[in-house]
């Protein structure tokens, strides 16, 4: 386990058929030397965490545009702490307003990317927050 690559999973949750940035920032975080998980489309909140679980991640990433955010984080949110993934980040990005970015993050949700966010901005967060709170 020492010295072992981040793990993330990449995820579209929802009917959200959209999956280009899904696929541009999973590729971005393998470039980075992370391990990537993704789950493709149509994914429920289950799903998502019940994989995360198997694949033993450190971070989650949910890609959203649907505009189901209030829904679909929450939901993930409160599964990841029903089985205990305190350790593991939950993030994500697509069309979030900044409302809802705060309202989210204060549910315990990371932080939240817009369009047009550098894909080493994304990767560098995960990276220092995975750091800062697992030891490898």
């Amino acid at each position: 386990m020492k010295n072992r690559p981040v793990r993330v999973l990449v995820a579209k949750v929802g009917l959200d058929g959209h999956d280009r940035g899904a696929k541009v920032i999973a590729t971005a975080l393998r470039d980075a030397g992370m391990e990537v998980i993704y789950t493709g489309l149509r994914q429920t909140p289950e799903m998502v965490v019940n994989a995360a679980l198997q694949e033993d991640v450190d971070a989650i990433g949910i890609s959203i545009l649907s505009g189901a955010h209030m829904t679909v984080f929450p939901k993930v949110i409160a599964l990841m702490k029903e089985k205990d993934m305190n350790d593991v980040l939950l993030t994500g990005g697509g069309i979030i307003p900044d409302d809802d970015m705060q309202q989210l993050n204060n549910l315990g949700v990371g932080k939240l990317f817009a369009p047009g966010t550098a894909t080493t901005d994304i990767a560098n967060y995960i990276k220092d927050w995975v750091k800062e709170r697992r030891s490898f």
